[in-house]
């Protein structure tokens, strides 16, 4: 594979998954990890990825508000416009982070009264915003490159409260494993949130359906509604549609 092909195939990647890792990149590649560290670092230095300790991130994910910087930005704003469907007057609703749930955040009617509880501080930025919902941000550390906070203090104030729903965004969802992520400290967050919430939607593009990560959040059967860019009817979603709700 040459150079530019295996940056090409890095940066899809990233687009797709926020995140890759050096050592899971030389495994797909077939190329040692120092080839993947100089691939990464010419591309930090053109501007198209943030390289961190033991890979790199998107950039889109670390600057959402730049625009042009969002990848598959068109089919998240469907998405958020899919899953507002689901939020209703009254309830109290639980957010994770990321790019779909800012957009989803700046799609929330301004006559929808709501409690919602999130712990991405640019998301409860855009939904100050509505004058009619009542935001709470979940205190702990913050994660440079997740843009969520996380630690204990977050787990301990998630197991006090009961939300009706919760929605969240995934780096990879698959019919065999469920949710999976590649952040220690993210899954055990996300564990946290589904478990304090009645009903758990899933915002996701297309692309990072049938692929899965190191560490498991939760099994398919626990996830309520999976929402999509592509019609529920769409052959590619028969599997998931078998088993949950397809938006």
């Amino acid at each position: 594979m040459l150079k530019e092909e295996r940056q090409a195939y890095i940066i899809h990647q990233i687009n797709i998954h926020n995140k890759v890792l050096s050592s899971d990149l030389s495994v797909q590649l077939n190329v040692s990890e120092d080839t993947i560290r100089r691939d990464l670092n010419e591309l930090a230095e053109s501007g198209q990825v943030l390289k961190v300790y033991g890979g790199a991130l998107s950039r889109s994910f670390q600057y959402p508000f730049q625009e042009g910087n969002v990848y598959a930005k068109e089919a998240k704003k469907e998405i958020a416009s899919k899953a507002i469907t689901l939020i209703k007057s009254g309830m109290t609703v639980l957010v994770g982070g990321g790019t779909s749930m800012i957009e989803l955040a700046r799609l929330v009617p301004k006559d929808v009264q709501c409690t919602f509880f999130t712990i991405s501080p640019l998301v409860a930025l855009e939904l100050a915003e509505k004058e009619n919902i009542e935001v709470i941000l979940l205190g702990g550390k913050l994660s440079r490159n997740t843009n969520v906070v996380t630690g204990s203090q977050v787990i301990n104030e998630l197991s006090e409260i009961k939300v009706d729903l919760c929605l969240l965004g995934t780096n990879s969802l698959s019919v065999e494993e469920g949710i999976t992520d590649s952040d220690w400290e993210v899954v055990q967050i996300k564990k946290a949130m589904i478990k304090c919430s009645k009903k758990l939607g899933v915002l996701s593009i297309v692309e990072k359906l049938n692929s899965n990560q190191k560490m498991r959040v939760c099994p398919l059967k626990d996830i309520n509604y999976l929402i999509t860019d592509l019609d529920p009817k769409h052959p590619s979603l028969k599997d998931f549609s078998n088993q949950i709700t397809v938006i």
